[in-house]
């Protein structure tokens, strides 16, 4: 049980802003930052259950703005590959523990940020020609893995997705339509290993109003907001978070 109290919402409300912002604008890829976040005053569990239904509430909230404007094909191939990944990712919960979860949250969260380092300076080159579908599979399995440990689905998800050469909004809108039906599909899982309590659903019902407001400025930062800046504002909360769960994990 955690306390409700004026040290839990100074972290939870900019992590939940910054998660509809990531999601609503800028295709999800960094809004798992929020749980790494939160697994720094919680613990792995917690965080992940208290995420989930805000993520929910941020997927329904940004769906309208892009309904349709989505690549069918690339999405469904991306949603039957998530379903044994997020299969896979149930049963590693059951069988581990809070400080693996810490170093698997933690590792992801710094290997994004070093996979994307890494592309800026020319070491890692994008794919000349378009993924293969069987690739697109693979993507959703990974995608639904990381998705169910971490809620860190967005980076193998988009790996695929912008080797299909989409344009902005088809890959903004894509990612939206695929993560909706991932969180969705991870409510049960969720539900049946016990990650949900009253006490996370009252957090969730308080925060709803914050994921709104991040959803809204997201959906219009799309529009407005150099990308540059906020994926550099998130690399370096990623690398802070992610670093301090590790060392959590392994002291």
């Amino acid at each position: 049980m955690f306390e409700l109290d004026l040290m839990f919402f100074a972290v939870a409300i900019p992590a939940v802003i910054f998660a509809g912002i990531s999601k609503g604008g800028f295709g999800s890829g960094v809004a798992f930052a929020s749980s790494s976040i939160l697994a720094l005053i919680l613990t792995p569990g917690q965080a992940l259950a208290l995420m989930l239904p805000i993520l929910m509430v941020i997927d329904v909230a940004t769906l309208k703005p892009y309904w349709k404007r989505w690549s069918w094909p690339d999405s469904r191939l991306l949603i039957l590959g998530a379903v044994p990944g997020i299969a896979l990712g149930a049963w590693l919960y059951r069988v581990t523990d809070d400080d693996l979860l810490r170093l698997l949250i933690g590792a992801i969260s710094v290997g994004f940020v070093v996979w994307h380092v890494a592309q800026s300076k020319g070491w890692i080159r994008g794919f000349a020609n378009r993924l293969p579908p069987s690739a697109g599979l693979f993507a959703g399995l990974v995608a639904g893995f990381t998705s169910f440990v971490s809620h860190a689905g967005g980076p193998p998800a988009a790996v695929y997705l912008l080797s299909q050469r989409l344009t902005k909004t088809e890959f903004q809108a894509s990612t939206v339509l695929v993560f909706w039906v991932i969180n969705a599909a991870k409510f049960v899982p969720f539900a049946y290993l016990g990650l949900f309590t009253w006490h996370t659903a009252l957090a969730d019902l308080l925060l709803t109003p914050f994921a709104i407001l991040g959803a809204w400025l997201g959906v219009r930062a799309h529009f407005m907001l150099s990308e540059r800046l906020f994926f550099g504002i998130a690399y370096v909360l990623l690398t802070l978070t992610g670093s301090k769960l590790i060392w959590d994990a392994l002291t």
